[in-house]
């Protein structure tokens, strides 16, 4: 229902994943009988868990072990392993580096040209160590180097930035990449996002998307809704996106999976994601905690080293176990973020759904009190989910 905010504007409320709870049914299920599995194009992943295409997520070891443990990972094509030949030493300055002298240490390194033949490296070094090979680049980067990372062999290209449309007015000057015809000339599955709304999430599936991301601004280092103000709470664009890759499968039989990208600490977080249409996830920050990420205990945004308009910022998370303990256990933490996946196994073995699509069926309550009722004792000594 509209809420009228004055005479010449009205508004539809929004919820996001803090503010709704997933109500149990008429049945359980042994959480070891839940099958999480799900697939983008031609792979089938036994976690729906993408680690984000950043600089402090994501690196070659990192893609490697994901790929290992049954999930996946995303190498940022556009940050600091395409730059520079050995990226540690700049890692190292970043970790570093004050806060006042950040941005400006950022936008330096990051000045430092994309090379193509580190794109190649790069690839070739996940697929060699036996990895699956998954890529994220900005539409402006996809155009000029899309013909470099299907020679690398890269098994799936995301195609990623703050917002992204099939309806992208440029200058004279700049001609825009043409998304349906990327989709279709790329010899790998291509995921578009990211995107909030029912209308440009049917149309990205229109142009092939085989997977579309869904979110701006909720990530834990991003800026972007406090820059430009856009952005609309996770649970509803969710619901919303889903509810277009339902009416495209029945408008053509094809069934594009929609990815919650954003905002995701623990694992219940997950478990609404998915309750509210999501068929994936796609985490930043619970990954830049594991001792292998290459942060060094920080994390930042995409955004973060823009030369004109900074939309990220560089966040301490802390390093708390390793990539293994935060996605498959054993916990060694009580604030669901480690175990990721036996959280979301438990969850569908409470709400009785034997698989992702059922668990999209579960009902879902809106509950702005979930997190806080009864929790004054944690609160106030900053324990579980008072911390």
């Amino acid at each position: 229902m509209d809420i009228q905010l004055g005479r010449g504007k009205t508004a539809r409320r929004a919820y996001g994943i803090d503010e709704i709870a997933l109500v149990p049914g008429n049945r359980t299920l042994d959480p070891s009988l839940a099958d999480t599995r799900w697939r983008i194009g031609n792979i089938e992943r036994e976690i729906p868990i993408i680690a984000s295409a950043m600089d402090g997520v994501v690196d070659v070891r990192m893609a490697v072990r994901l790929s290992q443990l049954g999930a996946l990972g995303v190498l940022n094509l556009e940050g600091i392993q395409t730059r520079y030949t050995n990226p540690e030493p700049i890692l190292d300055k970043i970790a570093a580096v004050g806060k006042e002298e950040f941005v400006s240490l950022m936008q330096e390194l990051y000045a430092e040209p994309i090379k193509p033949e580190l794109i190649e490296q790069r690839i070739k070094e996940i697929k060699q160590q036996g990895g699956i090979a998954a890529v994220s680049a900005t539409p402006a980067a996809a155009s000029k180097y899309g013909s470099v990372v299907a020679n690398a062999g890269a098994e799936l290209f995301f195609v990623q930035a703050t917002v992204v449309s099939t309806d992208h007015v440029s200058p004279d000057s700049i001609v825009p990449l043409d998304l349906a015809k990327f989709c279709q000339e790329m010899p790998m599955p291509v995921a578009l996002g990211n995107c909030v709304t029912y209308e440009v999430t049917l149309n990205l599936m229109r142009a092939g998307a085989s997977a579309v991301l869904v979110g701006i601004g909720p990530g834990a280092a991003c800026t972007s809704r406090g820059v430009l103000g856009v952005g609309i709470p996770q649970a509803t664009a969710i619901s919303d996106c889903a509810a277009a890759r339902e009416d495209f499968y029945q408008e053509t039989g094809k069934y594009v999976p929609i990815i919650a990208d954003g905002g995701l600490i623990t694992g219940g977080d997950i478990c609404k994601c998915i309750a509210c249409g999501a068929d994936g996830v796609m985490i930043g920050s619970p990954f830049a905690r594991a001792s292998e990420a290459p942060g060094r205990g920080y994390h930042w945004g995409m955004a973060t080293p823009s030369p004109v308009l900074p939309r990220g910022t560089r966040i301490r998370v802390g390093t708390t176990g390793s990539l293994q303990q935060i996605l498959t256990g054993p916990a060694g933490l009580d604030d669901g973020t480690h175990n990721l996946l036996g959280a979301l196994k438990t969850s569908m073995g409470t709400l009785g759904a034997k698989d992702i699509r059922q668990m999209q069926q579960v009902e879902v309550i809106i509950a702005p009190s979930l997190l806080t009722e009864g929790k004054v004792y944690q609160k106030a000594q900053q324990l579980g989910m008072g911390k």
